[in-house]
C-alpha cells in the first residue's frame, strides 16, 4: 500500500475514466508526478488534471494511511503482481482494491460465485450451505457478498469445511454490514479474504451494491443462484456474468415462492440447472472427488453450548430471550451461536433471531 493508492483511489472519476489513466501511465505513482508537477497536457486534459489534482491532501491520506496499517488494510492495482488475474479480464475493472486476509489465492484456485437472497427459505440455506461444502472440500473457492441469508451460509459453509472464501463488500472494507456478522468477517479476514474497491469508511449506500456486484462475477469463473425474487440483486449479478463471459447456473425452487421466482426465470431463459453438486463440477470442467460427509457434533459435556442448545426449538427465538433464559454474556452469546452455526446446528433467521436444527441420524 502507499499514499499514492490512497490518492488514486479517492479521486472522483467514473471508472472508465480511471482505466483510461491506468492505461497510459507505469504506476499510479507516474499519474500522481504527472499530475502535480508536469506542465505537459498531452497525456491528461489540463482541466482534468486541475480536478483530480485537488483530491491530493498529503495530511489527510497520511492519516488514512496510518489507520489502514493499524488495520491491517492493504491494497492492490493493476499493476501489482497480487492483483486477481480473472478481475483483468473484464472491462470495467477495479483500479485499486483494499483487501483483508491473503489475496494471492484468488487466483491460484478456481472461484465460483454464490449469490442470492437476503429473505431466504430453510431449503435455500440448506442448498448454499451444501454447495459451499462440497465446493470447498474440493479445492474451490467461494466469493460471495456477505449479505444476510444466502451470502452468510456460502461463506460458513465453506469455512465449515476449512475453504477459501472471499467476501466482496459494498462498503469500505473497516465497514462491517450487516453489523451482526462481525464474526463472520473476522473468520472470513482469518481463514479467506475481504475486498472492496470503496475508500474506507464508505458507507453501506444502495447504489454501491450494484457497482460491487461485477467485482463478485468477475472474479468467479461460474455465478450460483440461490434463490432470488423478481428484483433480486442476484439478477444483476447474474446479468453481469453473462456480460463477462461467465458461466450462469440457477437452483430451481417453487413456484409459489417469491424467492424462487427470480431464478426459474433464469432457467427459463436457459442458465445452466443445479440438480446435484456434479452438474457444478462438470460445467467448471473439474473431477468431483467426493462427497462431503459432514459430522455434526455437539459437544454436550460444554455446558455453554449445551444450555444455549437446549432453550432453543424449531421456532425462532429473538437472541433477547436467548439471552434471558440462559443469562450468559451477550458477546459470548453471539460467539457460541456462531460457531454452532459453522457446525450446523443452529441456524440464524432475519438478523436476530436464531433457531435449532434438530440432530438427524
Amino acid at each position: 500500500m502507499s499514499i499514492y493508492d490512497l490518492w488514486f483511489s479517492s479521486i472522483k472519476l467514473s471508472n472508465k475514466s480511471k482505466i483510461k489513466l491506468l492505461s497510459s501511465f507505469n504506476s499510479i505513482y507516474d499519474i500522481w508526478s504527472y499530475v502535480l508537477y508536469s506542465n505537459d497536457n498531452s497525456l491528461i486534459d489540463e482541466k482534468v488534471k486541475k480536478y483530480i489534482k485537488k483530491f491530493w491532501d498529503r495530511s489527510k491520506l497520511e492519516d488514512i494511511y496510518k489507520e489502514c496499517i493499524n488495520k491491517n488494510i492493504r491494497t492492490v492495482s493493476l499493476y501489482d503482481k497480487d492483483y486477481p488475474c480473472n478481475l483483468k479480464n473484464i472491462c470495467d475493472y477495479p483500479s485499486i482494491l483494499f483487501y483483508k486476509g491473503n489475496i494471492k489465492k484468488l487466483s491460484q484456485n478456481v472461484n465460483v460465485a454464490i449469490v442470492g437472497s437476503r429473505n431466504y427459505t430453510v431449503y435455500g440455506k440448506n442448498i448454499a450451505e451444501a454447495i459451499s461444502r462440497e465446493l470447498a472440500q474440493n479445492g474451490v473457492n467461494i466469493v460471495s457478498g456477505m449479505a444476510r441469508g444466502i451470502d452468510t451460509f456460502s461463506h460458513t459453509g465453506s469455512l465449515a469445511q476449512n475453504g477459501f472464501t472471499c467476501a466482496v463488500l459494498g462498503c469500505g472494507i473497516d465497514v462491517i454490514y450487516p453489523r451482526e456478522n462481525r464474526k463472520l468477517y473476522d473468520s472470513i479476514c482469518e481463514k479467506g479474504c475481504v475486498i472492496s474497491e470503496f475508500m474506507p469508511g464508505t458507507r453501506p449506500f444502495s447504489y454501491n451494491f450494484p457497482v460491487r456486484n461485477r467485482i463478485i462475477s468477475g472474479l468467479s469463473s461460474l455465478v450460483i443462484v440461490i434463490e432470488a425474487g423478481e428484483k433480486s440483486g442476484s439478477l444483476i449479478t447474474a446479468g453481469l456474468a453473462l456480460d463477462q463471459g461467465r458461466d450462469v447456473m440457477s437452483v430451481p425452487g417453487s413456484i409459489f415462492k417469491n424467492q424462487s421466482k427470480g431464478t426459474n426465470k433464469l432457467i427459463r431463459e436457459g442458465s445452466y440447472v443445479f440438480t446435484e453438486i456434479k452438474d457444478v463440477f462438470e460445467v467448471l470442467g473439474l473431477n468431483y472427488k467426493n462427497e462431503v460427509k459432514c459430522k455434526k457434533v455437539l459437544d454436550m459435556s460444554n455446558e455453554i453450548e449445551r444450555r444455549i442448545y437446549n432453550v432453543l426449538s424449531d421456532e425462532p427465538m429473538h437472541i433477547d430471550d436467548i439471552f434471558r433464559r440462559t443469562n450468559i454474556d451477550i458477546k459470548q452469546l453471539y460467539e457460541v451461536l456462531f460457531e454452532l452455526q459453522l457446525r450446523n446446528w443452529v441456524i440464524c433467521i432475519s438478523g436476530n433471531y436464531f433457531a435449532r436444527i434438530e440432530k438427524t441420524s
